[in-house]
């Protein structure tokens, strides 16, 4: 997803605060040292010579302190994950942050330097497939795309335009409205398919025929350029080839992705449907 990946880094920020699993922890407080890698564009900020184009590193170090003294969590690992999220969502240039929490006084009842937590959380594309062929069909996509657009860890990005579609798989139904979105998230691809059954649900979907109407289905096509098979999903998409009313919205927003599996574009697979 990135292109160029460099790196600002604020390193060994001294911190007082609460956390900890003892509740003398949460009431006493202790030393917690934070270092951040930053992980942005920094060309245009080279070039221009001006603090816009970057990340303001002491702004950073501020909304780290802040946000590290301001919360009671038992675990450093629970500060971590939520301090690299808030980072994220703060700093819009940041594409990824790596966070290491430093607890120099671990109650542990021996001789130790220190005990720390290290994360790395970034940013994600994924593509991501609606369709709907019962009842208000716009409405349900139009209820999708809202819904991931106003997660806190999603920003849907480019929506492709709705088109009308035969059925497919066979089964005798009723016309479909089709589309595909860009979107980006902190989700992993687990949680964000999770998030997609969600709205499905929202939307009264019934998995009762395979293949067979519903009033909204959601597919994750792609995610970044991961290829993932378990039991509950598959990416990219198994069959995204062979269907062109995926192919025809996806080529709207990004005919030049390649298929990771099939290392062939998105404008490529779609003219070989059409040969056929």
């Amino acid at each position: 997803m990135f292109i160029n990946m460099d790196k600002i880094t604020i390193d060994g920020l001294e911190v007082f605060a609460k956390h900890g699993v003892f509740p003398e922890e949460n009431i006493l407080g202790q030393k917690f040292v934070i270092s951040v890698i930053m992980y942005t564009d920094t060309r245009k900020a080279g070039i221009t010579d001006e603090l816009e184009y970057s990340v303001n590193y002491g702004e950073v170090s501020h909304f780290i302190k802040d946000f590290v003294e301001g919360h009671t969590f038992k675990l450093i690992e629970k500060v971590a994950e939520e301090l690299a999220q808030a980072i994220l969502l703060k700093f819009d240039l940041l594409e990824k942050a790596d966070v290491k929490i430093s607890k120099p006084w671990a109650p542990i009842g021996l001789p130790v330097n220190n005990v720390s937590v290290e994360i790395s959380r970034s940013w994600h594309k994924a593509y991501i497939a609606l369709g709907s062929n019962m009842g208000d069909k716009k409405a349900f996509l139009d209820m999708a795309v809202k819904k991931l657009d106003e997660h806190q860890l999603c920003k849907v990005i480019k929506v492709a335009d709705y088109i009308c579609t035969e059925p497919y798989g066979g089964v005798e139904q009723d016309m479909f409205i089709n589309s595909a979105l860009e979107l980006k998230t902190l989700l992993t691809p687990d949680e964000l398919l999770t998030l997609l059954h969600e709205i499905e649900a929202a939307a009264d979907r019934k998995r009762e025929i395979h293949w067979g109407p519903r009033t909204l289905d959601l597919d994750i096509l792609f995610y970044d350029n991961s290829i993932i098979d378990t039991e509950d999903l598959q990416v990219p998409h198994s069959d995204i080839q062979n269907r062109d009313f995926v192919l025809i919205p996806m080529a709207q927003l990004a005919p030049f992705l390649r298929h990771p599996v099939l290392n062939i574009t998105i404008k490529q697979m779609l003219e070989k449907l059409g040969d056929r």
